[in-house]
């Protein structure tokens, strides 16, 4: 059973040791964590996971290793590759394909020298190809003149859906109360411990997780939080031409920086069509307020960067879905205890960014739970303003 800050030890049995809100792939893999760590857990999430609300959906999501970001994600990306490869194994679900990745742009952008530099710094296996050698590769691919490629190989495809599904069958499997459909509408100290306000009742933990996504700035009245709530839109296209040259086994995850900041990512067709989202750059919104239905004008947008850079798949719209980025300023993660209730932990807004990293922040959160330092530096992840 998981002890608190101070060592305590719940054996009180309508006392939780963790309340979790929020059941994403975050949410989900503390829950998974703690419980298999013999935690009392109890969760909740508004909605019944996996659901197309908030960040965890779209089908599929890119896990990569040369991160552009910044090179001490690398180690904590390595740990996740083990971790969503043994999730696989409890789980008997096919999680992660590996498809090899390139990021492609100018040599000076920040995502080729972020990756290089990633690369460079924990001596990842890759290679830079010029556009006509990245062309001759994968042709579907349509880098302009000027632009490089990084590639590496141990990139691929993670199942979105699945993933949440395999985290919370997994976390119940080990004792983990989740309760879904049940809202959190606030949250108490009460004395040492938490008291938790949902649609169905009052329940007491030694300590709270907070992973609530676009939701979490209404779980933490009274505290300033620079978090910015950011409408994405995925669509789905029937490829234009050369359907076979966009399977897993000939096209790999793609991510470009083009025209200066922009950034435009893409994945191979696993049935469903090929996948492909700009990175940032929508609109400001909330989660209650967001618009979901997805304009013409907007696919139209989308239709003009891949007749620039990803051509052949300029075929017809199967689907165009909304999802929800919960960007922090600096766009790294926010994975520290609240300023005021050290006994309340905050991993959550991700920026975009976090899908892959599911499973290892799920044992940097069970870590902090239980008092322990953490084997990965956590230093960009603080508490800011």
């Amino acid at each position: 059973m998981a002890a608190d800050e101070g060592g305590r030890r719940s054996t009180d049995r309508s006392m939780h040791d963790v309340a979790i809100v929020g059941l994403g792939v975050m949410g989900g893999a503390a829950a998974l964590e703690l419980a298999r760590r013999g935690a009392r857990v109890i969760g909740f999430d508004r909605f019944e996971p996996p659901h197309r609300w908030g960040s965890s959906h779209g089908d599929t999501r890119i896990i990569r290793e040369a991160y552009f970001e910044h090179p001490v994600y690398v180690p904590m990306v390595q740990r996740a590759f083990v971790l969503w490869r043994e999730l696989e194994r409890a789980s008997g679900a096919a999680l992660l394909q590996q498809t090899g990745g390139v990021m492609i742009g100018e040599p000076d952008s920040a995502l080729v020298a972020g990756a290089l530099r990633s690369a460079r710094t924990h001596g990842l296996q890759h290679e830079v190809l010029s556009a006509s050698e990245l062309r001759a590769r994968v042709p579907v691919l349509n880098p302009e003149p000027g632009m490089v490629g990084v590639w590496e190989p141990r990139a691929g495809v993670l199942a979105a859906e699945a993933c949440v599904s395999a985290q919370l069958g997994q976390a119940r499997r080990h004792g983990a109360d989740l309760r879904y459909d049940e809202p959190v509408s606030h949250w108490q100290a009460d004395g040492a411990d938490i008291s938790v306000h949902s649609a169905r009742g009052r329940h007491r933990a030694r300590q709270l997780v907070v992973c609530a996504g676009a939701w979490v700035a209404s779980l933490l009245p009274g505290v300033a939080l620079p978090f910015r709530v950011e409408r994405q839109l995925l669509h789905w296209f029937e490829p234009a031409a050369t359907a076979a040259a966009f399977t897993p086994q000939r096209c790999p995850v793609h991510l470009w920086q083009f025209d200066g900041s922009r950034f435009f990512y893409g994945f191979p067709d696993q049935g469903a069509g090929v996948k492909v989202a700009f990175h940032h750059r929508g609109e400001a919104t909330s989660a209650d307020a967001v618009t979901r239905e997805v304009a013409a004008a907007e696919v139209d947008d989308m239709r003009r960067t891949l007749r620039r850079l990803l051509p052949a798949a300029d075929g017809r719209l199967r689907a165009s879905t909304v999802c929800l980025y919960t960007n922090t300023p600096d766009e790294h993660f926010w994975i520290d205890r609240h300023p005021a209730h050290g006994n309340v932990l905050v991993a959550s807004p991700c920026s975009g960014h976090g899908f892959k990293f599911a499973p290892v922040i799920g044992e940097i959160v069970a870590d902090l739970v239980e008092g322990r330092p953490s084997r990965f530096d956590l230093g960009l992840f603080g508490w800011r303003a």
